[in-house]
């Protein structure tokens, strides 16, 4: 069953990429608030969310970065590998955005391959993103004080191996909880014994806890109900999802255009002119669009006036007209 759903997620989320390069961003919260977030989830794992791509996509809107207005797709982790509570935000970042005119693709430049935006830049403004919404959120909490040297961890890196990639990773959290019933090898008087990976040496090692501290571990990270540990933002929301298509559109070299649509052979040929309602081989190629007019013709269906049905024509009652037999 989650297996399904994580397919069913990724196979969504594979239509909406674009055909350009992506970047990996991470963004993570201080020890010293994670107590803080855990005792207050229903309000503050949401101005997570908020913080982070509200970080990300000030710095990219700067002229002197991107100068363009971002999307990203983000999905919430709150654990550890040995389920300590530890919420980060990851982001799948396309590397351009949409200009000031709306119209303007604009790539990230070849200098900043390396990154979108300067990660030491971003985490300062996470910082204090994330307090400004969180202090308003809870005006009556006391914050913990956390150093002005202390710097809050963001990561950032081009995704070389591919967006497809990133998505798999992903999507092994959306549909799962924070340990696999596989994992747990072991559970009797001593306690609750399950594996792990160390993130530090990737060695394959092994944790006992007491069941009443396993448990703790692992339902901390249950998320309140109602919520949605993925969410997108900017030009990957679903409010520009007509957007999104049109970069798709535009973006696509035109080779690869051409070789995806392009039939096979003849039997796709006569497959692709077959009616889809009546399945009869009733209609005739004339030309193919480029994709200006595809995206004119778009514009004049959706700005031309709704038409009123018009009833078929009345035939004349024969009954009614018909002469004496």
């Amino acid at each position: 069953m989650r297996y399904d759903a994580t397919t069913r997620w990724l196979a969504k989320q594979r239509q909406l990429l674009l055909p350009v390069p992506y970047f990996h961003v991470v963004l993570t919260l201080p020890s010293e608030m994670r107590r803080l977030v855990r005792s207050n989830q229903k309000v503050l794992l949401p101005v997570l969310f908020r913080a982070a791509f509200d970080s990300l996509g000030k710095l990219c809107t700067d002229p002197h970065f991107l100068g363009a207005k971002v999307g990203a797709l983000a999905v919430l982790h709150t654990w550890t590998r040995t389920l300590e509570w530890h919420p980060h935000v990851h982001l799948l970042v396309p590397g351009g955005g949409l200009a000031a005119d709306r119209r303007t693709w604009k790539a990230v430049p070849q200098r900043k391959q390396a990154f979108i935006v300067p990660v030491r830049a971003l985490a300062k403004l996470f910082r204090g993103r994330f307090l400004h919404l969180a202090r308003r959120a809870l005006p009556n909490v006391k914050f913990p004080d956390i150093p002005w040297s202390k710097r809050w961890v963001a990561f950032a890196k081009p995704v070389v191996q591919g967006p497809e990639q990133v998505l798999e990773y992903l999507g092994r959290y959306v549909h799962r909880t924070a340990l696999s019933g596989s994992a747990i090898v072991a559970n009797d008087e001593h306690g609750v014994t399950f594996r792990y990976r160390d993130s530090q040496t990737h060695q394959r090692k092994a944790m006992t806890l007491p069941a009443n501290e396993f448990l703790r571990r692992f339902l901390q990270h249950v998320p309140p109900k109602g919520f949605h540990r993925v969410r997108s933002f900017g030009l990957l929301h679903p409010e520009h999802r007509q957007t999104l298509r049109r970069l798709q559109l535009l973006l696509t070299p035109p080779k690869a255009t051409e070789a995806a649509s392009a039939p096979a052979n003849s039997q796709q040929t006569k497959a692709a002119l077959t009616c889809p309602h009546c399945r009869k081989p009733a209609l005739f190629l004339v030309r193919r669009l480029s994709v200006a007019e595809c995206i004119a013709r778009d514009n004049a269906v959706h700005s031309a006036p709704p038409t009123l049905a018009r009833a078929p024509p009345v035939e004349p009652d024969t009954a009614a007209t018909a002469g004496p037999s």
